[in-house]
Order: structure tokens, then C-alpha cells, then sequence
């Protein structure tokens, strides 16, 4: 299992690399140190069904909250069965489904939410995870969150909200890799202890290596174990920035730029085409 997926997170990353340079715009950075995480996410821990509907009933749903990684999101959606993969080579271009972040207006399949604006995804989860409780629905809710992203103080509201609302079928997942657009957070502005913030709101929290398929399979079947006992989880989920693609890994630079024909043939030297390309 873990040579597949580590096959699939390869291919993924090359969709990445190639669908920001082909149109010299998009978040490369973010996208390559979560692959592996979305990767065993849709390949591995979610039930879902991929005629898609936008209420999820019966089954798990996932929200992305930082929205700029979406090459990763419409990567790991296509791969999955959501739609053609051919339709990543229309990634940022007019009239595209698959806009730089995600919106809901073109009706992408496996899209819930637009994601443009930080620090609302984690509100959006809480109220899909207390829907399904109502209704008596066993599907769990997932979302991904920057660590930047939790600057917002939307974020903290609703990090309030869940535990004392018995949120328990909700799973977040924050990408502690201390980078952002600015610069590393501890001198944008410090995040402190996450975890001891979070156990202070009474969350069940988690640590893993997100870039470590094995570690990453394990935690989220064990976040999953957890579920329904009372309290939402959290995953603060180490990362590096630009993961697989080694200039890309020295900090936050590659937030935001995309690689030029010279690097793009470098990054795609360290990727080798596992699957096939779009």
C-alpha cells in the first residue's frame, strides 16, 4: 500500500510543478509539502463516492480552508476519479473549472466550498460535521488548514465552538511548516505552542509527520478511532515547504512563484513520471 501511494504522491507532485509553470502563476510551495497528506487522505482514509453531490450525505467529506493550494486539490481530485485528468492542463486559464483557488460556481466535482479567503473553512466544517450529527449520519468531516491561516481569528472562534458543542465526527488537519507568503510565522507573527493552545480549548490533538506516508496512514486511522467520544481532533502535521523538489525546500520563496523551463525540467529530474501525465 505504501509504494502505491508513495507512486501516486509522485505523480501528483509532477502535476503540480507542470500546471504552475504552464501558466507562470499558482502556490507551488504549500501544494508540495501537502501532497503527501491528501495524497493518503483520498487514496487511503476517506470514504466518499465520486458521483459527486454537493451534501456528502453517507459519506466522508473534506474541505481545503487554505484555498492557494489548490494545484494539489485538483491534482489529487482528478487522480481520484472526480473528473478527467486531462482537465489540469486548464489550470488558471479563462473560463477554466479550475480557477487558482477553488470556487463553487463552476461546479468542479468533489469542490464544496470557494476558498479564497483564509480562516473560514474550519467555520464551514463544524456546521457539515453538526448537519451530519443531526441527521444521523456517520460520514466524518476533514479540513486542511495553513499555519499562517491561523493567524485569522475567525479561526479561533470556531476552534471555541467545536468543543463545546461535542463537535466529534470532525478531524482538522493543520500544516505546521512555519512558512507563509511574509516569511516564516515566527517572525510574522509567532503561533506559539499549537498544541498546547488547542488541548487549552479542549481539543484531542495529534502530532504526525506529514511528510511520512506510513506516520500520516497511522495517525489519521487513529484520528479516526477517536471520533465519537466527545471531542473534535486535531492534527498539527509537520511539513517542508516544496517537498520533493529540493530548491524548492529552503524556505518560504516558493510560496507564491512558479518555476521557470530550466527549473521545471530540475523538479521534474527529481519526480519521476509514475502513473502518466496529463
Amino acid at each position: 500500500m505504501q509504494n502505491n501511494l508513495s507512486d501516486i504522491a509522485t505523480q501528483v507532485r509532477r502535476d503540480i510543478v507542470r500546471m504552475v509553470h504552464a501558466v507562470q502563476s499558482g502556490h507551488p510551495g504549500g501544494s508540495l509539502g501537502c501532497t503527501d497528506f491528501l495524497t493518503v487522505l483520498y487514496f487511503n482514509t476517506m470514504k466518499y463516492n465520486t458521483d459527486f453531490n454537493m451534501d456528502g450525505t453517507n459519506e466522508d467529506i473534506f474541505f481545503l480552508s487554505n484555498g492557494h493550494i489548490s494545484p494539489l486539490f485538483y491534482s489529487v481530485l482528478a487522480r481520484s476519479g472526480y473528473f478527467d485528468v486531462k482537465e489540469l492542463a486548464s489550470f488558471r486559464k479563462l473560463n477554466s473549472r479550475l480557477q487558482g483557488h477553488p470556487t463553487t460556481h463552476e461546479h468542479l466535482p468533489g469542490v464544496r466550498i470557494a476558498s479564497g479567503s483564509l480562516g473560514q473553512g474550519m467555520s464551514v466544517a463544524i456546521g457539515a460535521a453538526l448537519t451530519k450529527k443531526l441527521n444521523n449520519d456517520k460520514g466524518l468531516v476533514f479540513s486542511l488548514h495553513g499555519d499562517g491561516e491561523l493567524q485569522e481569528g475567525q479561526i479561533w472562534e470556531a476552534a471555541m465552538f467545536a468543543p463545546h458543542h461535542k463537535v466529534d465526527n470532525l478531524i482538522i488537519t493543520v500544516d505546521y511548516n512555519g512558512q507563509q507568503i511574509d516569511g516564516p510565522t515566527n517572525k510574522v507573527m509567532s503561533l506559539e505552542s499549537l498544541k498546547a493552545k488547542f488541548e487549552a480549548f479542549n481539543w484531542l490533538v495529534l502530532e504526525m509527520n506529514g511528510n511520512d506516508i506510513t506516520d500520516t496512514v497511522q495517525t489519521l486511522d487513529k484520528a479516526k478511532s477517536l471520533t465519537g467520544k466527545g471531542k473534535p481532533i486535531c492534527i498539527l502535521m509537520k511539513t517542508t515547504m516544496g517537498k520533493g523538489v529540493d530548491f524548492m525546500e529552503t524556505g518560504h520563496e516558493w510560496h507564491g512563484i512558479a518555476p521557470n523551463d530550466e527549473q521545471l525540467a530540475k523538479a521534474l529530474a527529481q519526480l519521476p513520471e509514475t502513473i502518466g501525465d496529463y
